[in-house]
C-alpha cells in the first residue's frame, strides 16, 4: 500500500466517517463509566456527535472526488444523502427520548448502535466499489438486528429480531452471490470499470452475469422492501419498539437509495434493458400488494409498514424509467417519504406512555378534541402518503409519474394512480377517526418541547415543499447529474 493513501488530501473526502466511528467508539467507553441516572449526557453527546458530523459534511462539499484506490467516492449525492442520514437519526432520537426513557431502553447500547448504523449508511452512500457497498449495508443490517433484540423482556420484539436476521442474512447471500456472479462476467468489484466494460463490450453480458443481476435485484429488493420480498417488514415494524421501527425505515431508506444508484445506475446501467423488467414486477407487486394489504390493518404499525411498501413500488418507478428525471424524481420521493415517515411514527411516540402503545388505529379516535394542532400534523401526514395537494407526497409521485410516462410505461403510470385510488381509503380513515369519532378513553401528549418541535417541523416541511417543491427537486436533479 502507497504512503499516499494516509496523506490529508487522500484522508478528507472520508473524515465525516472517521469523525463518527472514533466518536462513537469514544461514546462506547465513556457510557461504560456512567451511572444510570446519567444517561442522558450519553444522548446529548450522541446528539452532538450527529450534529457535528452533518456540519461536517457540509464542509467537505466539493467536487467529485473518488479515494480508497476507487473504493470511496465523495461527490454531491453522497453529501446530501448524508445529511439527509444524519438529521433524520438525530430527529429520532429527539423524538424517542421519553419514550426509551420509559422503557429503561434509553442506554449506551442503543444509541451506539444507532451511530454505528448511520455510520454503514453513510459508507453506502459513498461506495464506489462492491466490497465497500457490502460493508457498509452489513454494519447497518447488524446493528439494526441488534436494535430490534436489544427489547429482551419482550417476546413479540424477540420473535421479529429473529426473522429479520434469518430473512436478512437470506438476502445478504444472495446479493453477495450476485455481486460474485457479476466479477465473473467483467473481471472488476469497481463500479466504475464494471460500468466501462459493459459499455464497450462487444458481445452480449454472459449468462452468469445476467443471473448475477437477478440475484443483485432480489437483494435490493429486500433492502427497500418491495414485494415479494417484503415478508420481513410488517413483523418487524409490529414487534420492534417504535424507535428502533422509525430507526429500520426512515434513515436506511436513504442509503437503500445510494445502493441502488451506484450498482444499477451507475455501474449496471447498460443492463437497464434487463434490469428493468425485473423492476416492473417489483413496482407492480408492491403498489398492489401494499395498498390492498393496508386496508385490512387495525394496527397503525402494521398499517404504515404496508404502505411502506407500496411506496417502495414508486421508488423502483422512477428507478426503472432509467434516465437522470427518473433518477431525481426517485430521489426527491425518498426524502419525501422519510419526512412522512417521521412525522407518522412521530405522532405514535407522540402519544405513547408509560405501559402504552398507541398504535391501534382506535387509539387516535378523537385526537381533535384533544389537540387540534396535533390532529392536524397528522392530517398533513396522511395526505401527504395519500398523495394530496398541496403537500409534499402530491410532487413526488407527480415527478415519479412524469418520468415514467416520459419513459414509456404508460400503462403502469395508470395502475399507479387507479392503486393509489385505493389506498387512499386507509389513510382517510385515519382523518376520520381523528376529527369524526369521540375520543376513547385516557390521551395524554409528550410533554418534551424537543419532540413537539421535530414532529411539527415535518409537517411544516411537507407543506413547504408541497408550495414550493422547486428547490428542492433542482438540488436533487443536480446531486444526480453530478453522480452519474
Amino acid at each position: 500500500m502507497s504512503q499516499a493513501t494516509f496523506s490529508l488530501a487522500t484522508l478528507a473526502p472520508a473524515m465525516p466517517e472517521i469523525v463518527l466511528l472514533t466518536l462513537a467508539s469514544a461514546l462506547l467507553l465513556i457510557d461504560a463509566f456512567l451511572a444510570e441516572s446519567d444517561r442522558h449526557i450519553t444522548y446529548w453527546l450522541t446528539q452532538v456527535t450527529l450534529a457535528g458530523t452533518a456540519v461536517l459534511t457540509i464542509l467537505t462539499i466539493g467536487p467529485s472526488l473518488v479515494t480508497f484506490n476507487g473504493m470511496f467516492v465523495a461527490d454531491m449525492l453522497s453529501q446530501l444523502l448524508k445529511v439527509a442520514i444524519l438529521v433524520t437519526v438525530a430527529a429520532t432520537l429527539m423524538m424517542s427520548r421519553t419514550y426509551l426513557e420509559l422503557r429503561g431502553l434509553l442506554k449506551g447500547e442503543f444509541l451506539t448502535l444507532a451511530l454505528f448504523g448511520t455510520l454503514g449508511m453513510m459508507v453506502m452512500a459513498s461506495a464506489h466499489n462492491f466490497v465497500t457497498l457490502f460493508l457498509g449495508l452489513e454494519l447497518m443490517a447488524l446493528s439494526q438486528y441488534s436494535l430490534v433484540a436489544l427489547q429482551r423482556d419482550s417476546v413479540r420484539a424477540t420473535e421479529a429480531a429473529m426473522k429479520y436476521f434469518v430473512l436478512g442474512a437470506l438476502s445478504s447471500g444472495l446479493l453477495l452471490y450476485g455481486m460474485s456472479m457479476i466479477y465473473g462476467a467483467t473481471g472488476s468489484l469497481d463500479v466504475s470499470r464494471v460500468a466501462e466494460v459493459l459499455e464497450r463490450g462487444n458481445s452480449p453480458m454472459p449468462l452468469i452475469g445476467v443471473f448475477g443481476l437477478v440475484f443483485v435485484v432480489a437483494g435490493i429488493a429486500f433492502k427497500l422492501g418491495n414485494a415479494p420480498f417484503h415478508m420481513w417488514i410488517p413483523d418487524v415494524y409490529h414487534g420492534a419498539a417504535t424507535p428502533t421501527t422509525l430507526l429500520v425505515g426512515g434513515a436506511p431508506k436513504l442509503a437503500a437509495f445510494a445502493f441502488i444508484m451506484r450498482l444499477l445506475a451507475t455501474g449496471l446501467q447498460s443492463m437497464n434493458a434487463d434490469w428493468s423488467q425485473m423492476l416492473v414486477i417489483l413496482a407492480v407487486a408492491s403498489m398492489f400488494l401494499g395498498n390492498v394489504v393496508a386496508i385490512a390493518q387495525e394496527n397503525l404499525k402494521r398499517m404504515l409498514a404496508y404502505s411502506t411498501i407500496s411506496h417502495m413500488g414508486f421508488v423502483v418507478m422512477g428507478i426503472l424509467a432509467a434516465t437522470e428525471t427518473g433518477y431525481g424524481a426517485a430521489l426527491f420521493y425518498v426524502i419525501a417519504y422519510t419526512i412522512m415517515t417521521l412525522g407518522s411514527f412521530g405522532m405514535i411516540l407522540l402519544l405513547s406512555r408509560a405501559g402504552f402503545e398507541a398504535e391501534n388505529l382506535e387509539d387516535l379516535r378523537g385526537l381533535n378534541q384533544r389537540s387540534k394542532w396535533y390532529a392536524f400534523v397528522m392530517l398533513v401526514m396522511m395526505f401527504s402518503l395519500t398523495g394530496l395537494p398541496p403537500t409534499m407526497g402530491f410532487f413526488a409521485k407527480l415527478f415519479v409519474l412524469q418520468a415514467a410516462l416520459e419513459a414509456g410505461y404508460t400503462w403502469l403510470v395508470v395502475f399507479a394512480v387507479l392503486i393509489s385510488v385505493v389506498g387512499a381509503f386507509y389513510y382517510l380513515r385515519i382523518v376520520k377517526i381523528m376529527y369524526m369519532d369521540p375520543p376513547a378513553g385516557e390521551m395524554t401528549l409528550d410533554p418534551r418541547t424537543d419532540a413537539r418541535w421535530i414532529l411539527s417541523a415535518t409537517a411544516i416541511a411537507t407543506l413547504f415543499f408541497g408550495f414550493m417543491p422547486g428547490p428542492l427537486m433542482d438540488l436533487c436533479a443536480r446531486a444526480i447529474t453530478a453522480s452519474l
